[in-house]
């Protein structure tokens, strides 16, 4: 008979869960804003789509950077060592807001001539630019949100995450609606007003964390904000480990953006379709994303406490929960295709064009839940350079199937999106066949 886990199906729903819920809150500002701008216009719905994109290539450098935090805080959690936690914490949040000053400062004085060099549509571009000039100051709340989340996930203390994303869905709906179309007393702003209430959202979920951490968190145990003498070893490691994990998701975004620049090359309305798609494919692959955190915190904190021959079996237990949560959100999704697509524009025409990219991502949405817990898994052994290997494998075939689809042969749009599935595909293949043949039981724990 099997040894019971270290790991409960428990445990495993409540590290999660408020990760899922964190997840949501960077979807539902995508989504709010898609379904708003969706009925302002196909040009408004395009430009905040490719410009939220082009946000999110740089924000996820910063949250590359955050996951070699969490990777090292449920290390010494797993260890014992919480002392530990806090320097590795305050080194990580001044290093991440130095790097989102720098990523403020390229978006500032660079997009112009980024998007100027990319996009086709002079109306797309535009309206791009109304947007990407409020949304790029979040980038620094982003920065530090970013860092409390990987703390409490790497504390497997996530319930705060519930909290912030209340916070800023509250938010950003009110001020989505009241600058978009000019309600309460708020002027008309449309697209702008977008990336303006995206903005205060994120301000918003700062401060909750700031506040809970304070107020809820036993921090001194953890010496969290004691300040202590700076130490640049500790820096150098945290590094060591985040380096390759921003450069993998710098490339993965980055592709991402790259996949869109290619359609926006097919017209405004593939534009405006992918934007549909886009925001329900977050949606529905959300909780894949948060299983894969969940992934990576736990398998890092049993490495630490020693409990190798746990890792692969409670892998196969999340992956499970994984797909048992997943199934019933896509079954509604995959019934009522239509009317989904509806409530993003009312163009009726359009919303029934966007039904066979919607099949695509929903298959899609069910191989990213498979390889996402063991991808992220790669993470939490601390071989983040192999994780760049495979992702970046995996995305040379995804840039040529895309180049071919968009470019040489002008495939329909719903054939551009199987692109997912090669990628995704891919990315398993690797992180299996690092998990049967790489010697990650037999490696070194991380320096102090």
């Amino acid at each position: 008979m099997a040894q019971p886990l270290s790991v409960s199906n428990k445990e495993i729903w409540q590290i999660t869960y408020p990760i899922i819920f964190g997840n949501l809150a960077q979807t539902l500002i995508v989504l709010v804003n898609t379904i708003f701008l969706g009925h302002v216009g196909k040009v408004e719905l395009g430009a905040a789509m490719m410009a939220g994109l082009y946000y999110l290539v740089f924000t996820t450098i910063l949250q590359g950077f955050t996951i070699g935090i969490q990777i090292l805080v449920a290390r010494r959690l797993g260890e014992g060592e919480l002392k530990r936690i806090g320097p590795i914490f305050e080194h990580g949040l001044f290093f991440s807001l130095f790097l989102g000053a720098v990523m403020l400062a390229l978006m500032h004085f660079g997009t112009r001539g980024i998007l100027g060099g990319i996009v086709h549509s002079p109306n797309i571009y535009t309206a791009a630019l109304q947007f990407i000039d409020f949304r790029q100051w979040g980038i620094l709340f982003v920065s530090m949100n970013f860092m409390f989340r990987s703390l409490y996930i790497g504390l497997s203390n996530t319930k705060i995450i519930t909290y912030t994303t209340v916070a800023m869905a509250v938010v950003n709906i009110f001020f989505d609606y009241s600058l978009i179309f000019g309600h309460f007393g708020f002027p008309e702003m449309g697209v702008a007003g977008a990336g303006l209430s995206s903005v205060i959202a994120e301000a918003t979920a700062c401060i909750v964390f700031f506040l809970h951490t304070f107020l809820k968190l036993p921090y001194k145990k953890y010496s969290l904000f004691s300040f202590q003498a700076f130490e640049w070893p500790l820096l150098g490691n945290v590094l060591r480990i985040s380096l390759p994990t921003m450069f993998q998701r710098f490339i993965s975004f980055g592709s991402w953006f790259l996949f869109f620049a290619m359609i926006e090359h097919l017209g405004e309305e593939p534009m405006a379709i992918s934007g549909i798609v886009r925001s329900i494919f977050m949606l529905s692959t959300l909780s894949a994303f948060a299983y894969g955190a969940c992934a990576n915190t736990v398998s890092s904190r049993l490495i630490g406490a020693g409990l190798i021959n746990e890792v692969a079996p409670t892998l196969r237990q999340i992956l499970k929960i994984s797909l048992l949560t997943l199934l019933p959100i896509l079954f509604l999704l995959v019934i009522f295709p239509k009317q989904v697509a509806s409530l993003y524009t009312d163009d009726i025409a359009m919303a029934a064009r966007s039904v066979p990219a919607l099949y695509v991502v929903y298959l899609s949405s069910i191989l990213i839940a498979i390889s996402m817990v063991y991808f992220e898994f790669v993470s939490g052994t601390g071989n983040t350079h192999i994780a760049l290997y495979i992702e970046t494998g995996a995305l040379v075939f995804y840039i040529i199937y895309v180049y071919l689809a968009t470019e040489v042969f002008h495939l329909a749009i719903h054939w551009v999106w199987t692109a997912d599935w090669i990628y995704t595909s891919l990315r398993f293949l690797g992180s299996i066949i690092f998990l049967k043949f790489y010697p990650w039981k037999t490696q070194k724990h991380f320096s102090k």
